[in-house]
């Protein structure tokens, strides 16, 4: 199992309920075959540049352990998902 970090922002027009639904599913896909570590949802913020004529996010920052397999699947459904502008799952090296 190695250490992991994602990063992902939710469209700013998604109501609290959605959005605290899109990261209880996203927290389940992880704990499914590993373990989160940390988690924190920032909250609503500026982008730097607008994405899909949004300028604002909610910004979800989750670091945890997995295998392989799990990240996988995580990117996976965080390329389908409406509710996701961007993600960005990194190997977590400290």
């Amino acid at each position: 199992m190695r250490k992991y970090e994602v990063m992902y922002i939710i469209r700013p027009d998604v109501e609290q309920e959605a959005v605290q639904a899109t990261v209880e599913k996203f927290q389940g896909i992880i704990q499914n075959g590993g373990e989160i570590t940390k988690h924190d949802v920032m909250g609503k913020r500026r982008l730097a540049y607008e994405i899909n004529k949004f300028r604002d996010g909610v910004y979800v920052l989750v670091n945890f352990t997995a295998t392989p397999d799990v990240v996988n699947e995580l990117e996976r459904i965080l390329k389908i998902s409406d509710e996701i502008i961007r993600y960005l799952i990194t190997k977590d090296v400290a």
